[in-house]
């Protein structure tokens, strides 16, 4: 076994699986897309969803969601013929971590911004869609601790 390699622990739906590997992803380093008016959506998302959008982007720390037991980064193709993203458009969403998912929503409100969809409660947390101004899907999360 090559000695610089570090035990990894993965999730899936099913449990954790201990590996040894080398030369892993660590996990999603950032979330870019286009935009017809970047300042509009900087301040879109920085009104709406609260995130502090610099003219270079937002920068979150592993220690913000380490907090929050449960939280972690799934990444999951999909069908390209999956409704899940519906009514969007684009060919991806992407899922938002949040510490409290009812004022979250309440600040989207306050926005004129109301859920496409909510969902009940989950065993891994609770969910709710909203849409941005360009269409895009955001699934907001508010991790529950993995049992």
């Amino acid at each position: 076994m090559d000695p610089k390699a570090q035990p990894v622990q993965t999730h899936n739906c099913h449990g954790s699986i201990g590996r040894w590997i080398m030369g892993r992803v660590l996990g999603l380093g950032g979330l870019f897309f286009k935009s017809a008016d970047p300042a509009a959506m900087r301040e879109w998302y920085s009104q709406v969803l609260g995130i502090e959008v610099d003219e270079w982007g937002a920068f979150f720390t592993p220690e913000a969601a380490a907090g929050h037991p449960g939280a972690g980064t799934v990444f999951s193709p999909f069908s390209a013929e999956t409704d899940y993203f519906s009514p969007s458009e684009k060919e991806f969403m992407f899922n938002l971590m949040v510490d409290n998912l009812d004022e979250v929503l309440a600040r989207c409100a306050e926005h004129g911004v109301v859920p496409v969809k909510t969902f009940p409660d989950e065993a891994n947390g609770r969910f709710a869609h909203i849409m941005d101004p360009e269409g895009r899907k955001i699934e907001l999360w508010q991790p529950k601790p993995m049992e």
